[in-house]
């Protein structure tokens, strides 16, 4: 970790088809996962609304450990460099 807090990691970011992706650097490492997640919806243009204009929550899996995320955890406490995590959308059965 650097002077500002800030993790001197990348990992990578895909939407669950894997047709977009990012990579993410100089995370602070007391962000949340959620923070970071929402951070990711805009910067990978993922959509906000389901087909029917619900909002839609998302939530990230990390594929290291093959588990999906808090979106309480911190950043600092679960990733290591080169981590991939996929955001996916929680489907609300009706």
């Amino acid at each position: 970790m650097n002077t500002q807090g800030l993790l001197d990691l990348a990992l990578e970011a895909s939407d669950v088809s894997g047709q977009k992706t990012v990579s993410v650097s100089g995370l602070p490492a007391d962000a949340t996962v959620g923070e970071l997640v929402q951070g990711l919806l805009g910067q990978m243009n993922l959509p906000q609304n389901d087909v029917g204009g619900n909002p839609m929550t998302y939530h990230a899996r990390l594929e290291r450990e093959g588990r999906h995320l808090h979106a309480s955890e911190r950043v600092g406490d679960v990733f290591q460099p080169g981590d991939r995590v996929v955001l996916q959308p929680n489907i609300n059965a009706g």
